[in-house]
């Protein structure tokens, strides 16, 4: 932990102030920055501290919800800029990583969807099919037979392959986009809780425990740690845990048998688990607890996880694991991400698992909507960022335990 001696100081005024040093924030900072705009980043505690660098680094095509339900929601034009964004946030990740030569092992590897039910792998056929008809973008399915060229398991029923999709080292990025927005001029404020945002003047008073700024614009990048700072927007958001096991160092011929083209691979239920290999370890998450991360919800996650690792994989039964941590995601009640303005208070949330490319894209958009005030006409923008029915929600998840009852009876029926 920093001393007091070694954080940098608040600046007493800026044009922006950024709440939250996450992708979202930083991605944002450096493009403010990069167009001569006086940036502060205040996070509460380090830099890149939360979800953006404690997460699986899937980046990820596509959105939580499945395009058919996107399309059925949004129609056909929306549905198609909305899975565009998602192709532009991979393409942006991979444009900052370049420009940027950050060192956190980027690679287009593509992502894997497996089967947990025939049912499931039938649903997977209708998907290609219709993203190849609907959105001209091809995926590749592997029925049950060829199903080791992909994954040393036996448990799945099939798969679906996009090949567009990339992974990386979400802590390494996470320091590497500090590091690009601090070159780009950005002043990044650690252990700066905001615990006051009123107006000021023109613009805004951004009070902090260790002091306050005066901006003229501010961005709220909080994502699953949105607090009662910006109370309209907390009630927008769910706070909701994912953890992550990963193993000690696995021996060159198992880790090739386990995943021969090191996908990022998730399965089909709606209690889900993602895995991947990084640095000879098997890196496995999922939602084994909703609630956010805390000491207790990640000692308990990492005993369940490791049971299901094994039942995944069972060629890892008499593997350590090594390590284990949990991040804070971000739901919306649509389970859609939102990128808005109101009056001057810029926002970006809601990315629901899909906030590395997401997360970083919408920063930059945002950013660069502060610059040039068009943001209204972003397809992101222009849906509904629903609270909660009868608006039964002040930012306190009590409803939690329920939804995650609800998620393994509908992976039990369906």
């Amino acid at each position: 932990m920093p001393s007091d001696a070694t954080l940098t100081r608040l600046p007493e005024k800026a044009d922006v102030a950024v709440i939250g040093g996450g992708y979202t924030g930083l991605s944002a900072a450096r493009s403010l920055a990069k167009r001569g705009l006086k940036v502060a980043v205040l996070e509460a505690n380090t830099i890149g501290w939360g979800a953006s660098s404690r997460n699986g680094g899937m980046v990820l095509t596509g959105l939580k919800l499945s395009m058919q339900t996107v399309l059925s929601k949004y129609g056909r034009e929306t549905a198609r800029q909305l899975f565009q964004c998602s192709l532009d946030s991979i393409d942006t990740v991979e444009q900052i990583v370049n420009e940027e030569n950050i060192d956190c092992g980027f690679a287009r590897a593509g992502h894997l969807v497996v089967a947990n039910k025939p049912g499931h792998y039938h649903a997977l056929e209708a998907e290609a099919e219709f993203m190849q008809r609907e959105f001209d973008h091809p995926l590749k399915l592997v029925p049950r037979a060829e199903l080791r060229t992909e994954i040393g398991s036996e448990i799945y029923h099939g798969a679906l392959l996009d090949e567009v999709s990339g992974g990386l080292n979400p802590a390494q990025y996470a320091t590497g986009l500090a590091r690009a927005a601090q070159k780009a001029g950005a002043v990044l404020c650690a252990r700066a809780r905001v615990i006051r945002l009123g107006r000021g003047g023109s613009g805004f008073v951004v009070e902090t425990e260790r002091g306050q700024v005066r901006v003229e614009k501010v961005l709220i990048a909080t994502s699953g740690y949105t607090s009662r700072i910006t109370p309209t927007l907390q009630r927008r958001i769910i706070p909701i845990g994912s953890f992550i096991i990963a193993t000690e160092k696995i021996p060159g011929s198992l880790i090739q048998e386990l995943s021969p083209h090191n996908r990022m691979i998730f399965d089909s239920k709606h209690y889900l688990h993602y895995f991947r290999l990084w640095d000879g370890r098997m890196i496995f998450g999922g939602r084994a607890a909703f609630f956010p991360e805390t000491g207790s919800t990640v000692r308990r996650s990492a005993e369940i996880l490791r049971r299901e690792m094994i039942e995944v994989f069972p060629q890892l039964r008499a593997t350590q694991v090594e390590y284990a941590w949990g991040g804070t995601l971000d739901f919306a009640f649509d389970m859609m991400p939102h990128v808005g303005e109101k009056d001057g208070l810029y926002f970006s949330l809601g990315y629901a698992g899909h906030g590395v490319a997401m997360a970083t894209y919408l920063g930059r958009t945002a950013g660069e909507a502060i610059v040039t005030g068009d943001l209204n006409e972003h397809p992101l923008a222009r849906i509904n960022f629903p609270g909660a029915p009868f608006g039964l929600y002040d930012g306190r998840p009590w409803f939690l335990p329920f939804a995650g009852l609800w998620n393994r009876i509908l992976d039990w029926v369906e």
